[in-house]
């Protein structure tokens, strides 16, 4: 069975998704689903079924997060994408039966989506493989400024630094790109000399939504 009323945007980091997850939901006065939406419930996971999930909710010292190498530090996303994929679905499950339009930060992988969605109900959104990893730590969140104050405070910053570059450079790579742009779907590429407006109108083109 698919979807009726879900909008699904997928993609890499630093391309608009949760801005325009927002932005649509808004408009359209549906329901947002922006990046990690699935942590409302992480709370009461079992560890033994999402153990990457609940990786960083029982984690008793970060420095063991930070100091991954770029094996470890790939296979643990890889696993995350999986479990949010699960939780996704349950979630979606619900919301889809409420009859109002759900615009959705989804980690489901480009093979689930052609099984439970229409075409058009799914945009890719992406970004530079370079931005994601080169600008990782400009954003103000407070997750991401932890995590850099803790590599800042590592006995070897430098190295600290650039061994967590490279764990961002295994999940963000040009083979992902890549594997993004050749999904079928539609695409939206990141361009800074376009405006969050204009943006706006190529994902409601996308998505047929367009008045």
């Amino acid at each position: 069975m698919k979807f009726r009323n879900i909008y699904f945007i997928n993609g890499t980091a630093y391309a608009g998704k949760s801005t325009m997850v927002k932005r649509l939901a808004k408009k359209y006065d549906g329901i947002a689903c922006e990046e990690n939406y699935q942590d409302a419930v992480l709370e009461g996971l079992d560890k033994e079924k999402f153990p990457c999930l609940t990786y960083t909710r029982d984690l008793e010292d970060w420095r063991d997060f930070i100091t991954r190498t770029p094996d470890e530090y790939e296979e643990w996303v890889r696993g995350v994408i999986k479990e949010c994929e699960i939780l996704e679905l349950q979630i979606l499950g619900q919301l889809d039966t409420e009859g109002r339009m759900v615009f959705v930060d989804t980690n489901i992988s480009i093979e689930t989506l052609k099984e439970i969605s229409d075409k058009e109900h799914v945009l890719i959104m992406l970004a530079d493989p370079e931005i994601s990893v080169n600008r990782f730590f400009e954003r103000p969140d407070k997750e991401k400024q932890f995590l850099y104050q803790l590599l800042l405070n590592e006995e070897n910053p430098k190295h600290a630094m650039e061994n967590f570059r490279e764990c961002l450079k295994r999940v963000h790579s040009r083979a992902v790109y890549e594997a993004f742009l050749d999904s079928g779907f539609q695409v939206i590429l990141r361009d800074e000399n376009r405006s969050i407006e204009d943006t706006l109108a190529l994902a409601e083109k996308a998505f047929g939504l367009q008045r």
